[in-house]
This record gives C-alpha cells, structure tokens and sequence, in this order.
C-alpha cells in the first residue's frame, strides 16, 4: 500500500513540474509573439528614410550647382581648374562625408529650380539666404557674412551718390538675384546677362553700356580689381543689406542639411573655413563683422 501512493505521489509530481515547465514556455512563446506583434518595438527595427540623404550616401557621390563665373567664389584659374571660396568649401564638405563631388555649371537663375527639379543635390554660388528663399528651400548654417556695394564708374561714380540715385539707372545683374530686387525696388532697368562673367557685367559699366552692378562686397571688390584698365572703382560710401550665403538644399530634406551642418561646423572649429575664406578674399568672410551698414527697407525678400 505504502509503494502505491509513493508511486502515485511521484507521478503526480512530475505531471505538475511538466505542466509547470509547459506553461512558462507557452508563455514565452506567447510573450515573444506578443513582442513581434508590437507597433512601437516594428517601428524601432524599421530602417529610418533618409530620403535625398539616403540616395546621396548609397551613390557616394553629391552634384552642386554653381556658375564657374563668378571671381573668388567659383570661377577657372589659369590652370582651367574650378576652384573659389564656394568650390572649396563644396569640396571639403563632400570630403568630410566621405563622397566624391560633381559640379553642374549653370547661370544663377537656373539653380534653384534644378534643384527642385533633382538636377542637382546642393547649389554653391554666394546665394544669400533671405526668409522667403527659406520659405521655398532648406538652407545650411551660414559659410559667410557680407553686405552690398556698387561697382560705378570711376570717373562720376555713375551719378550715384545713395541707393535713391540708382532711379533711371541701367543695373546689370541676374533676373533673380537679390541685388537686382534691390536695384529694381529702388527704380533701376536691370540688364540680364544669363550665366556671363564678371568681365562682361563691368565692361559694360566702364563703356557706358550699363550705369552699376550691384553685387555682394567681396566679389565686387574682387571683380574690380581684376581689371584695372576699365574705368570702375566700387562706391567709396555706399554699403548696405547685411547678407548671409549658405548652401541651398531641396525643401524637406533635413537629413542632409544636418550632415552639411556638421561638415561646416567641423571646418568651422578646425580653422579651415577661415583659411579658405582668407585664401580667396584675404579676410575672413566666414565670420560676421561688426559693422554700421544700411538695412533696405519695404522689400520683402
């Protein structure tokens, strides 16, 4: 009698430890079911869309717009190698997120809607960075720092003496740039020129053709001195619209402009934007100056 409910004791036993251990495998089983089944843990393990960023890094190559005319940003040296402040900074960008560049050379007016066409990924061209362009585009921490001047004929100053004069004057300048709104804004004929150099915007000045090119401070100052035979000297008293230029970017895509972001700051505390700024304008333009310069104002740009 005793060796039967000793048997039977035992086989009770055993009927409930594998019943026990039954159970907490069904449960893990029903845990890692539940787990999977989870929305919040799916869209932890989902690959996160990078978009244009995404495309760029599997490419391992970036396209940037810029005109190859424009003298200390982006023009050919005498080597016919691109090169200038833009081109550089574009190039060591690219170098520090590890991809290889390719430049597409197009006038100032065709960039921006290339780059919301997908023509290009980035434009590079000293484009300023007003709060209705950011309305439209994603735009990089700023590169530069700058302002407006004229470039008038030396002789007369072209009858310029304040923004007001520019009323009845001829101004060669891009359909689309800032400085011709300006100029526009303060009753000026802008002469459009599609993607031509400096040299032909300032020989027109100097021969009468055009009266002033409005453009920014350090590519005028550039662009000016480099032909020391036109008769053009830039506005000794005249500077306005503080200006910021920075990399434009298609709107949305936010992924990439925090890599450029990062590109820039990098440059920024290494030094090496300060050293291409100074290479191509012997002063730092990628630091904002403290200076007194006039805000234009009722334009809305």
């Amino acid at each position: 009698m005793f060796k039967k409910k000793f048997t039977l004791i035992m086989l009770l036993a055993v009927a409930l430890f594998l019943a026990a251990c039954g159970g907490d495998q069904s449960d893990a089983d029903q845990k890692t079911d539940d787990t999977s089944a989870d929305p919040e843990v799916a869209v932890e393990t989902e690959a996160v869309d990078e978009g244009l960023w995404g495309e760029i890094k599997e490419a391992g190559e970036i396209t940037v717009a810029t005109s190859g005319t424009l003298i200390a940003a982006s023009f050919y040296d005498e080597n016919d190698e691109l090169t200038g402040y833009d081109v550089e900074v574009a190039k060591e960008i690219a170098n520090r997120l590890g991809l290889e560049i390719n430049f597409e050379i197009m006038g100032i007016d065709s960039m921006l809607p290339a780059i919301d066409s997908g023509r290009v990924d980035l434009a590079m061209n000293d484009i300023e960075a007003t709060e209705v362009r950011k309305e439209q585009f994603n735009f990089s921490d700023p590169y530069k720092y700058s302002h407006a001047v004229m470039a008038v004929r030396e002789s007369d100053h072209s009858g310029i003496e304040s923004l007001e004069d520019l009323e009845g004057k001829k101004a060669g300048g891009g359909a689309t740039t800032i400085y011709s709104q300006i100029a526009e804004h303060y009753g000026a004929e802008v002469v459009t020129y599609g993607n031509a150099n400096n040299e032909a915007y300032l020989r027109d000045v100097s021969t009468g053709r055009t009266d002033v090119v409005v453009n920014d401070y350090y590519l005028t100052t550039f662009g000016v001195a480099a032909f020391p035979d036109f008769d053009l000297t830039v506005h000794p008293d005249i500077a306005f619209h503080p200006s910021e230029q920075a990399v434009v970017i298609k709107k949305g895509e936010d992924q990439l402009t925090e890599a450029i972001n990062g590109a820039l700051a990098e440059m920024r505390e290494d030094g090496t934007l300060t050293e291409i700024a100074i290479e191509f304008y012997q002063e730092d333009a990628s630091v904002q100056k403290d200076q007194n310069i006039e805000i234009v104002e009722g334009l809305d740009l």
